[in-house]
């Protein structure tokens, strides 16, 4: 009996050995860790040593597991080449970059030889890193072993100058992984990039050092052309990657589509949208039109040149769009205003079982920012949480800026201060917001706290805070943050920051300052800018500025609408009946309608529109009877109308009545009846809240006890127990 089951236990093994051998030699059954791991064990237990590790780590590699890679490999006694190519090639497709340097540094210690299979993983991932002593190093070692005219060498080290440059004259240091170790010197000491007609190559530019290499290449492919004309592209040079397509094709070379999807942002930058539809053609009959990268290239072309519509259509055409193609497509649809329909393009991916990425978030968010709708942006932020996406600084950025611009400061500050890196677009989104807001005090400490974090504002950091100075009449700080911006940081005030400035001017009731510091921009003033002027002498009732302002805006754009309603408004105010009927005559004339004014509320996930005097609402006459109620609860509270904004000639009596139909005062009493006791009331108006509509909100914010928000096209109102947060300054 014990003999028999010994002989049943040779011949298993030497059963389980053949299976192994032969898995060993062809390994394309095996498609998962677990049976990977199964053959290893049974290779452990058949043999006394580990004479097939070397064949295990290949199948580790090829299954792309970095650490089962680790451990085989580090059980072979003597590696060999191929061995260290493997586990190096396995790591640089996990993205283990700095890693993949470290090992070989250490594969060079041992007097082993890079070899062609070798070199391009590792200057890929000296690329990624942005080394370029060490892309100098491994070029220079490259050429000792004969490697340099290799085609996926060469390729390897066009895209590394491509990302990092040749910085020829920086001194290669003597320890580490910084000069020498990787064999055969540097560049700069072989004098190899130096030699060229032009002279000295370390005056050239990069791209200049890339087409040497390039032009001295003794075999290229499609790669070579692609690799040179997407270094073009990243460093600006236009031109000179369009020449260098039209001289591939020259060549006999069909572009592929890469070629393609990497020129077509080129014309989104330069308006040249009669070209992009020229390779759009060329992409169709070549039959590549319906490949993913060209796909959401034409998509991010077109909606950069404004043409939606062609985005959408092709879109439609692409057999089974990836999770790269919707994001374009929701992004274009941003880009363009139509927010609604990003959302919506948003559902479609997820019922197309395809899973956000980052960039999805990101640029979701601000459709809910521009939408108002606070409660899509908790769903959007729910899909971020359960997806991972909460620790990434982007999506984190974003979160902050929606929140912030849906009325929910709190939370925008609670995201912010739980941020475990703060970047310069969370800091602008943070302090645009408190501007917003009108927190003005904690928009400037936000800002000198984030120098204070050796962190340089840009110029939208910029804008920020001197919004928040225009917001708060803060015109001494306004006007030292200004200097400060190109004494300190050498930013050039563009459109936005005059604009700022002369806001707080004007709104200061400094008229004629604004107006002289207007006139002084070293850019010339839009109409925009002279409207922010136009709009506080109407406020300050300085009729003869008005008019100089009027007339600058008219010159500008004489088809914009507010200008008109300013002046006729202005001239009602002034009892100047004739006047204001003159500039109504020229607006009918010039076929230009006023924009009525029109308030939104989200009510249970439902958004409710109102305009002014509405009786379409199905609540039309509760709101109507609660409105009485609190009227008259008004009244006893001190509320006195202020009928100076009813710019009719009518009786007073008529212009309360006027007062009592404007649309954001509907919203919020129909909130009021819909929600329970002590929820927040938020309404969204398209146009600034009036003086007496301003008052009446205090008082009712009191009358219920509720904070009632209410944003209006430039900032939030936060009213509460008869105050406001704007401290009457807006």
């Amino acid at each position: 009996m014990k003999g028999a089951q010994a002989s049943r236990t040779i011949a298993a093994t030497a059963a389980t050995k053949s299976i192994a051998k032969s898995l060993l030699r062809d390994p394309s059954p095996i498609h998962s860790r677990c049976q990977a791991q199964q053959l290893h064990a049974q290779l452990l237990k058949c043999y006394s040593f580990p004479s097939s590790s070397s064949s295990i780590l290949t199948i580790y590699s090829r299954l792309a597991l970095p650490d089962d890679s680790f451990r085989a490999f580090f059980s072979i006694p003597s590696p060999s080449s191929s061995s260290w190519t493997t586990l190096i090639s396995c790591s640089a497709a996990a993205g283990l970059f700095p890693l993949v340097l470290s090992l070989f540094h250490r594969m060079r210690a041992t007097g082993a030889p890079p070899n062609r299979k070798l070199l391009p993983n590792v200057l890929k991932s000296c690329a990624a890193l942005r080394s370029s002593k060490l892309g100098e190093s491994l070029h220079a070692c490259a050429i000792s072993f004969g490697l340099d005219s290799d085609l996926f060498n060469g390729n390897a080290l066009m895209n590394l100058y491509c990302k990092v440059g040749h910085r020829h004259n920086e001194r290669s240091q003597s320890e580490g992984m910084e000069s020498n170790d990787f064999g055969g010197g540097s560049v700069s000491k072989l004098g190899i990039l130096e030699r060229n007609t032009a002279g000295s190559c370390a005056r050239a530019s990069p791209m200049e050092n890339v087409r040497k290499l390039f032009d001295e290449m003794p075999e290229r492919d499609v790669v070579s052309w692609n690799t040179v004309i997407s270094g073009n592209v990243e460093n600006g040079l236009y031109e000179e990657a369009l020449g260098m397509v039209m001289e591939m094709i020259s060549l006999g070379l069909k572009p592929d589509s890469f070629t393609l999807s990497t020129i077509l942002p080129i014309f989104a930058e330069l308006g040249n949208i009669s070209k992009g539809k020229e390779i759009h053609g060329h992409a169709v009959r070549n039959g590549l039109s319906r490949d993913l990268f060209i796909g959401s290239s034409l998509i991010d072309m077109y909606a950069k040149c404004t043409l939606l519509e062609y985005s959408y259509r092709v879109m439609s055409f692409l057999p089974n769009p990836d999770a790269i193609a919707w994001n374009s497509i929701i992004a274009a649809s941003v880009q363009n205003g139509q927010f609604d329909e990003a959302l919506t393009l948003f559902r479609e991916m997820l019922a197309a079982k395809l899973k956000p990425m980052a960039v999805t978030f990101s640029s979701l968010m601000p459709a809910c920012a521009h939408l108002t709708t606070l409660h899509l942006g908790k769903q959007l932020h729910s899909y971020v949480i359960r997806d991972g996406f909460d620790g990434n600084v982007f999506v984190q950025s974003a979160l902050v800026d929606m929140y912030a611009k849906c009325g929910n400061i709190r939370v925008a500050r609670k995201i912010f201060d739980a941020m475990p890196s703060l970047d310069m677009v969370a800091w602008t989104a943070m302090i645009m917001g408190y501007a917003l807001h009108g927190s003005a005090h904690e928009a400037l400490y936000l800002f000198q706290k984030m120098e204070m974090e050796k962190q340089k504002p840009n110029y939208v950091a910029f804008v920020a805070v001197l919004t928040a100075c225009s917001h708060a009449g803060l015109v001494d700080e306004a006007q030292k943050f200004f200097d400060r911006m190109t004494k300190d940081y050498s930013i050039t005030p563009c459109l936005e920051h005059y604009a700022a400035v002369a806001d707080v001017l004007s709104r200061a009731g400094k008229l004629e300052e604004a107006y002289n510091f207007i006139s002084s921009m070293h850019i010339k003033p839009t109409a925009s800018v002279w409207s922010i002027l136009l709009g506080a002498c109407r406020v300050h009732k300085n009729a003869e500025l008005a008019e100089k302002a009027a007339k600058k805006i008219f010159e500008l754009d004489p088809s914009e609408t507010g200008p008109h309603l300013i002046m006729s408004n202005l001239y009602s105010a002034a009892g100047k009946w004739k006047e204001a009927a003159e500039i109504r005559m020229v607006m009918r004339k010039k076929g230009l309608k006023k924009q009525p004014a029109c308030s939104w509320i989200e009510i249970k996930n439902k958004v409710h529109g109102f305009v002014a005097h509405d009786t379409s609402h199905p609540c039309f006459r509760k709101i109507t009877e609660a409105w009485e109620a609190l009227k008259d609860q008004m009244m006893r509270a001190g509320y006195v109308p202020n009928t100076d904004d009813v710019l009719h000639d009518v009786e007073e009596e008529q212009k309360i009545a006027n007062l009592c139909g404007h649309s954001e005062r509907l919203a919020i009493v129909f909130g009021i009846i819909s929600t329970p006791p002590g929820t927040t009331i938020r309404v969204t108006k398209n146009i600034r809240v009036c003086v007496d509509c301003h008052t009446a909100i205090k008082f009712i914010s009191k009358i219920v006890g509720r904070e009632i928000i209410v944003r209006d096209f430039s900032r939030f109102h936060h009213f509460e127990e008869n105050n406001c947060s704007c401290g009457d300054f807006w």
